[in-house]
């Protein structure tokens, strides 16, 4: 299936394209503030439909991922880093999404503040 999503403003969008079984909630500083709902997909099904620079990037701890913001508004869409395996992935911000009932995906929690 393919999901189209974007910032409030619609500065930064993109399409991704999956089958959306499940999100993440993590507890690290960054995600616990942010407060997204994180669906992983290798990065090739995640195409921006705006240009790559009008979103900003913001790097913290160990510098692995990319958290990608829109410096308009501020909502932050998605982030990319290294997956299992050294492939791309993508982590979309579920929230971000148009058409999801948030309601129906089931999500895990992973404590990302230990580590």
């Amino acid at each position: 299936m393919k999901y189209r999503g974007s910032c409030h403003c619609g500065r930064v969008a993109f399409e991704v394209e999956g089958t959306l079984e499940s999100a993440m909630a993590c507890n690290c500083s960054m995600c616990q503030r942010k407060g997204s709902l994180l669906w992983f997909v290798p990065h090739q099904q995640l195409t921006l439909l705006t240009p790559e620079a009008d979103a900003a990037t913001y790097l913290f701890n160990k510098h692995v991922v990319r958290h990608r913001f829109c410096p308009a508004c501020g909502i932050h869409p998605y982030g990319e880093g290294p997956g299992p395996g050294g492939g791309a992935m993508a982590a979309v911000n579920i929230r971000c999404l148009e058409g999801i009932d948030l309601e129906s995906v089931p999500v895990t929690h992973f404590d990302g503040r230990s580590r």
